[in-house]
C-alpha cells in the first residue's frame, strides 16, 4: 500500500553529478529529508501511514535471497521522524512475516498488524516511544505480489533462476516494511546476498558491482540512494546477468545471450539523456542503466531511478519501438524528479513523462517521427475514452476503494500529454520550455498534485485571459477530452491512409508499400483496417507480410487483435506463442478480452492458453487476466 506524511518538512533535495562518487552513509552523511504535503488531494488512500504522526525518512535493507524458498529477508532499519508527543508509526505489510522490531539498541519494541483490505494490505503499528531508529526482522512470503522468482528453465540461459520485482503501485509492501506511498519520499540503502554467480542490481548507486564474500557460495552486493525518492521506485533484478557500456553514464544489463541484441538496439541512449537534458535539465541520478528482464516482465518499463527495467519484446533489431527508452528516460524528470503525491494524480507522473517522450523522439529523430507517435497515442486515447465510464477520464481521479491500476489507463498518459500540448499551443513553446524546466527545478524530489500544478501555471506562466481560455479546471476535474484538444496533424500518415481506402476496397496485397513503410506507418495500417474482414483478405497480408511470425511485438499485437476479431483460425497458433512467451499486461490483457469476446470460438482458446500461460506471468498481469477470465483471486 502506500501511505500519507507528515508536516512539511525542508531541504531541497541534493544530487549528484554524474559520475561522482558520495561518501558512505556510514560515514555519517547528511541526507535530504523530502517535504510532505498535508492537502487533501495529497492524502494517500492507499496507505495506512499516519505522516502526521511519524514518518520513515531512510531505510537501510540488510537482506539475504533464497531461491529455493522464493523468499527474501532480514532486516529493515527504519529512520524515523515524529511529531512532539508521537508514540507510534504505521507501517504497510502484504504478507510480511514479522518476527520481531527492536530499537538500534536492540530493546524489544510492541507491535501489531492491523485489520486491512485485500487492496491494501494491512497496517503494521508499531510502539517507538521515544525510539527514531527502529529494527525491523521479517522475510517476504513465497507468494509476495512485488516478487518474481524464475526457474532457471523460464530464463534465456536455462542455468541459473532468476528474481525480479515490480513496485508500482502498491506492491513494495509485500517485500519491505516501511510507509509505501509516493507522497513519503525515502532515502535508502541496501546490502543483499545472493549465491553465486548470481549478480545482484538495485535502482540505487551500485557499490560492489562484483560483489564481495559473504559466507560459503555466497557474496553480497550494495547500494545507496543518496536522493528521497518514492518507495515504489526501490527496485531489485537477481540473476545470471551481464553488463555493457553504451556511453560515459549509460549501460545495459540482461542475460549474456541477450546482452549483444540488447546493446544494439540501445545504441541511441546517451543521446537521449543528452537530449533530455537540452529540453529541461540536468540529468540528476548520476547513471542511466537499464536492465532487460525476461519476457514476463509485466510492463514495457518501469522508470526505477538509475536502473530502469525492461521488456525484452522492445528489442525490434532496428530500433524503432525505442520510444519506450525515451519514455522511461523521461521519468527521470517526471515522475521520479517531480511525483505524484498520491495516486488520485498518477496522469502528472504520466501525462508529463508522454510529453516529454515524444520532444525527445522529435529532436533525435524528426517532427515526421513524433507526429506519427502522437497521432497513435490520440488514437489509443480515443478508443479507451470511448470504453470508460465518465468519471475514469477525468485526469485527477477518485480512486477510494480501488486498486490504484484502476487510473493507469490511456487517460493519464495520452489525456495528460494532450494537456501539455494544448498548454504549448496557447503560450507557445519557448514561455512552455522555461516554465516547464522550471517546474522541474522548483518541485525537485518533491510530491505534488494537480492543484499544485494549476495554482503554479497560475502564477508562473498563464494570464488570467489564458488560463480561463484554456479552461484548467475542465482539463483536470471534468470527464472527457475538451473541445480545445490539440489534434494530432491530419496528414501524419496520408499515404498509409490512403492504402488503407485502396485495400478495404479490394485493392491487392502486393500494392502495398509495407517494406518501405515505419512501424508507426504499419501500426497506422493494420489499425485502421475495418475490424471486420473477409478471411481471404487477412490471409493475403499475412501470406505476403509474414504478419503471424512478425518479429515485431507491437506489430505482432495489432495483427493478432485484427485476426481474434475475424475468427481467423490460422493466427491462434501465433496467437498461443506470443501469450506463453511474454507477460507483458499491455499485449496480453486486449487479446485474452478479444478471445474470450468471441464466445464458443475464442474462449476455449482463452482457457487453454491461459491455463498454460498463467503459471509464469508475475502477479501484475496474473491479477489482470483473472478478473477478465472470470476467475478468483487465488485461481
Amino acid at each position: 500500500m502506500r501511505l500519507f506524511a507528515i508536516a512539511a518538512l525542508i531541504l531541497a533535495a541534493a544530487c549528484t553529478p554524474a559520475g561522482q562518487q558520495q561518501a558512505p552513509a556510514e560515514a555519517g552523511m547528511e541526507r535530504t529529508v523530502a517535504p510532505i504535503l498535508t492537502t487533501e488531494q495529497a492524502r494517500d488512500h492507499h496507505s495506512f501511514a499516519r505522516p502526521e504522526v511519524a514518518r520513515v525518512t531512510h531505510v537501510a535493507l540488510d537482506l539475504a535471497t533464497d531461491f529455493e524458498a522464493r523468499r527474501i529477508g532480514g532486516t529493515a532499519t527504519l529512520d524515523i521522524e515524529a511529531a512532539d508527543g508521537a508514540t507510534e508509526i504505521v507501517l504497510d505489510s502484504k504478507g510480511l512475516e514479522i518476527q520481531s522490531i527492536a530499537t538500534a539498541d536492540g530493546a524489544t519494541l510492541q507491535w501489531a498488524l492491523g485489520q486491512g483490505d485485500e487492496i491494501r494490505g494491512q497496517p503494521l503499528t508499531v510502539a517507538i516511544g521515544e525510539a527514531r531508529r527502529i529494527v525491523v526482522t521479517y522475510r517476504s512470503a513465497p507468494d509476495a505480489p512485488a516478487l518474481q522468482w524464475l526457474t532457471p528453465e523460464q530464463t534465456l540461459g536455462k542455468r541459473h533462476p532468476y528474481l525480479f520485482s515490480q513496485g508500482q503501485a502498491i506492491l513494495n509492501r509485500s517485500w519491505i516494511p516501511t510507509q509505501d506511498s509516493p507522497g513519503i519520499r525515502q532515502t535508502w540503502e541496501a546490502r543483499v546476498t545472493a549465491p553465486e554467480p548470481i549478480k545482484v542490481v538495485m535502482s540505487a548507486e551500485n557499490l560492489a558491482p562484483e560483489g564481495e564474500p559473504a559466507g560459503e557460495g555466497r557474496r553480497a552486493y550494495r547500494f545507496r540512494m543518496a536522493q528521497p525518492v518514492a518507495p515504489y521506485l526501490i527496485a531489485i533484478a537477481a540473476g545470471d546477468i551481464a553488463f555493457r557500456e553504451l556511453g560515459p553514464r549509460t549501460g545495459v544489463w540482461t542475460e549474456p545471450a541477450m546482452l549483444d541484441a540488447a546493446a544494439r538496439e540501445l545504441g541511441d541512449t546517451e543521446r537521449m539523456v543528452e537530449a533530455a537534458e537540452a529540453l529541461y535539465g540536468p540529468y540528476r541520478w548520476g547513471r542511466y542503466d537499464m536492465i532487460v528482464l525476461p519476457p514476463s516482465f509485466p510492463f514495457g518499463g518501469m522508470e526505477n531511478p538509475m536502473l530502469t527495467f525492461l521488456t525484452p519484446t522492445m528489442i525490434a533489431g532496428d530500433r524503432s519501438l525505442v520510444s519506450l527508452i525515451a519514455h522511461e528516460l523521461a521519468h527521470s524528470w517526471s515522475g521520479n524528479l517531480v511525483t505524484n503525491a498520491a495516486w488520485a494524480d498518477f496522469w502528472l507522473n504520466e501525462g508529463f513523462t508522454t510529453y516529454f517522450e515524444n520532444r525527445i523522439m522529435e529532436a533525435l529523430y524528426g517532427e515526421k517521427r513524433a507526429a506519427q507517435e502522437r497521432a497513435l497515442g490520440w488514437e489509443d486515447l480515443q478508443e479507451e475514452a470511448g470504453q470508460l465510464a465518465p468519471a475514469m477520464t477525468r485526469l485527477h481521479l477518485d480512486l477510494t476503494g480501488q486498486d490504484p491500476d484502476a487510473g493507469m489507463n490511456q487517460i493519464a498518459y495520452e489525456k495528460g500529454a494532450t494537456f501539455l500540448r494544448t498548454l504549448e499551443q496557447t503560450v507557445g513553446r519557448e514561455r512552455w520550455d522555461a516554465y516547464l524546466r522550471s517546474w522541474f527545478d522548483r518541485h525537485a524530489f518533491q510530491p505534488a498534485t494537480s492543484e499544485m500544478f494549476l495554482a503554479d501555471l497560475r502564477a508562473n506562466l498563464l494570464s488570467a485571459e489564458e488560463a480561463e481560455r484554456i479552461g484548467l479546471e475542465r482539463w483536470v476535474y471534468e470527464p472527457g477530452i475538451p473541445e480545445n484538444a490539440v489534434r494530432p496533424d491530419p496528414n501524419a500518415f496520408a499515404d498509409v491512409d490512403r492504402a488503407v481506402t485502396a485495400y478495404a476496397a479490394g485493392g491487392s496485397a502486393a500494392e502495398l508499400g509495407w517494406q518501405q513503410w515505419t512501424t508507426a506507418e504499419r501500426l497506422r495500417f493494420l489499425n485502421a483496417l475495418p475490424r471486420q474482414l473477409p478471411r481471404e483478405r487477412l490471409e493475403a497480408l499475412d501470406r505476403r507480410f509474414g504478419l503471424s511470425e512478425a518479429g515485431n511485438a507491437e506489430v505482432l499485437f495489432a495483427w493478432l487483435r485484427l485476426a481474434i476479431g475475424n475468427r481467423y483460425d490460422p493466427a491462434l497458433p501465433a496467437a498461443e506463442r506470443f501469450l506463453t512467451q511474454m507477460g507483458r499486461r499491455k499485449f496480453v490483457a486486449p487479446l485474452f478480452e478479444a478471445l474470450v469476446a468471441q464466445g464458443d470460438w475464442g474462449r476455449p482458446a482463452a482457457e487453454r492458453i491461459y491455463d498454460r500461460a498463467r503459471p509464469g506471468y508475475h502477479a501484475v498481469t496474473q491479477g489482470t487476466v483473472d478478473r477478465i477470465m472470470g476467475r478468483g483471486a487465488d485461481a
